[in-house]
Parts: structure tokens; C-alpha cells; sequence
């Protein structure tokens, strides 16, 4: 089986999130496909398989099944533009989160996401332990998101993962307002078995609709602060985000497994 590894949301290699794709003529069993994941040791691998001429798409991090990934969401219609249908431009995929739309725009590709609804909760003490700077504001979604008052904290910050389990959502985001970029973000998910993660598109169907609203923008560009670093352009259309950006090959191999 073919396997492919893409940086996400990356301009150049070793830039985004590394994402994992298989393509598949037949669904592999969940148990295969999350050892596979767990084997990959990368943040999220996707599974995408053709059904009745429509791409279903699954995605599994280390640490189990996941219902929404921006960053191989954008890998997957990469290696399906490119490697295996490069006649398509559009690319609509059957989700645990809906049908996902991806089109290919010259080097770049525009996804359609659904937007998380966040809710203002209070900032708690076991935020600011596990973090490790003062904490403005958090809003709940799907994940937490912890709004810093300054940038230089996003990129000093080295929070406690084990604390960071007990908080509530799936991920947490700290971010906060950019001077080159009008947000910075860092995204953690111990909960799935990943540390840091690169670069989180689906975090950023929380982080680009918050930071939107407080800056009174129709659109935005988003900078992943990690060691990796990554670039999202953000536009909201009405409850869905629009995130796009570029993606590197990085690998084609062949996986041996029945």
C-alpha cells in the first residue's frame, strides 16, 4: 500500500505539519489502521478510500480516531491532486464532520470547514498551572482555548502536559494577538498522545473565528508558533471557516501490511 507523508500548511520541507496519507481500494480494519497510526508516530495519519465516486476520509492519531484535522485534510487532496486523480480541482470528502470541500487553487489549497461555537468560561487556577503565564480569557469548543495577554509568552511557553489532561476539551490552544501575524498560536493534544502539535487546523476552526471577531476582521493570517512553524489564511463564511495553504511531499514509501 502506498503511504505518503506531507507537510501541511508548510512552504517548504521540514515547515507545518507532517500528516500521514494512505489511499486505500478497500477500508482496512479500525484496528489496522490505528497501528498504522500508533507505527507513524505522527500527529494525525488519514485514510481516505473512494465509495459510489465519493472520497470518505478518516483520520487517527496516535492515541485513537479523531472526528475533524485540518492539516491532513489538506495532505489527503494533496496526494489525490497530484498523485492520483491531478484532473480534479475539488475535492469533497464524507467526514465524521460533515462533507468537507477542498479546492486547489495553483499551489495552494482552500478548505471549507465547519466553525466550533465557543463559550466565554472562567479562567481557573489548574489553567494557569498547567500553561505557566497569565491567562486573559478561555473559551470552550470542542477544545479549550487560552488567550494570552502577550505573543512572547505563546512562544516561551512549555506547558505541563500531565495538568494540561485534566483541563477540559479535547486540545489546548494558547494564543494570542500577533505583531507580524495578526494571531500566534501553540496547540497541545496529550489526550490523543500527541505533544505538540505542529501545526492544528481544526484548531483553528476555534482560534480563527475567536480572534476574527476580537479583531473585527473578515479574514486573517494565522502563525502556528511551533519549533516547526506554519502559515493559515482564514476567512469566515457565515458558521463555516475557510482555512488555506500550501503543502511539500516530503515521502512516498509502501506500507506492508495485510
Amino acid at each position: 500500500m502506498k503511504y505518503y507523508v506531507v507537510d501541511a500548511f508548510a512552504e517548504k520541507l521540514f515547515e507545518g505539519n507532517p500528516a500521514g496519507v494512505c489511499v486505500l481500494d478497500v477500508w482496512l480494519s479500525d484496528e489496522m489502521m490505528q497501528n498504522i497510526a500508533m507505527e507513524n508516530n505522527l500527529s494525525e495519519t488519514a485514510f481516505t478510500c473512494k465509495e459510489n465516486g465519493k472520497y470518505r476520509l478518516r483520520w487517527f492519531t496516535p492515541g485513537g480516531e479523531i472526528d475533524l484535522c485540518g492539516h491532513a485534510t489538506l495532505a489527503t487532496a494533496f496526494v489525490l491532486a497530484n498523485f492520483v486523480e491531478p484532473n480534479i480541482t475539488i475535492f469533497e470528502f464524507e467526514t465524521l464532520s460533515g462533507v468537507l470541500r477542498v479546492e486547489r487553487k495553483e499551489n495552494m489549497y482552500e478548505m471549507d470547514f465547519p466553525s466550533f461555537e465557543m463559550t466565554s468560561i472562567p479562567v481557573t487556577e489548574a489553567m494557569k498551572e498547567a500553561v505557566g503565564y497569565p491567562i486573559v480569557e478561555a473559551w470552550l469548543g470542542r477544545d479549550l482555548v487560552c488567550v494570552l495577554e502577550d505573543e512572547n509568552y505563546v512562544h516561551a511557553a512549555n506547558p505541563d502536559l500531565e495538568k494540561v489532561k485534566t483541563l477540559k476539551g479535547l486540545l489546548l490552544h494558547i494564543s494570542a494577538k500577533g505583531s507580524l501575524y495578526d494571531c500566534v498560536t501553540r496547540s497541545y493534544a496529550p489526550k490523543l498522545g500527541v505533544s505538540e502539535d505542529p501545526v492544528c487546523g481544526s484548531g483553528h476552526c476555534h482560534i480563527a473565528p475567536l480572534w476574527i471577531s476580537k479583531l473585527r476582521k473578515d479574514q486573517l493570517v494565522a502563525r502556528q508558533a511551533s519549533k516547526r512553524g506554519g502559515t493559515l489564511y482564514c476567512k469566515m463564511n457565515k458558521d463555516r471557516i475557510t482555512l488555506c495553504g500550501h503543502a511539500v511531499l516530503y515521502s512516498i514509501a509502501e506500507l506492508f501490511v495485510d
